[in-house]
């Protein structure tokens, strides 16, 4: 099951202003970007957080591996969507080292809550 409409990032214009602006956060597998957005309505929602996932041939070069790690984020962000403090734009990438070491569903959730947290995406200032 995919991400509610409001809540995808699927603009490359959206894409390439959150590489260039927004603050990058890093764990072992994942590197966040993040960017408070202003007041504009999205599809009659104000203030949607909305979400993008970027993972390179890089990462593999075989679409079934990357397509499961694209799922399992994508559940991940699902999952912690209600936590997620309104007005933001983020893009998990996913590093190379997420195949070797065989990451799974709780590894990326919980790194992904560590990353939220420590860009106060999560529990931070409405």
């Amino acid at each position: 099951m995919a991400l509610p409409k409001v809540n995808r990032l699927k603009n490359r214009h959206d894409f390439q202003t959150l590489f260039r602006e927004g603050s990058r956060l890093k764990s072992s597998h994942l590197t966040l970007r993040a960017l408070r957005m202003q007041t504009i309505p999205v599809k009659g929602v104000v203030n949607a957080t909305r979400i993008g996932i970027s993972i390179s041939t890089k990462v593999s070069k075989r679409a079934v591996i990357r397509n499961r790690i694209k799922r399992q984020l994508r559940a991940a962000f699902r999952s912690l969507l209600p936590q997620i403090t309104p007005g933001w734009s983020l893009v998990a990438i996913v590093q190379p080292q997420a195949v070797t070491s065989k990451c799974d569903y709780q590894q990326f959730l919980q790194e992904l809550e560590q990353l939220l947290t420590k860009a106060e995406v999560i529990n931070g200032h409405s």
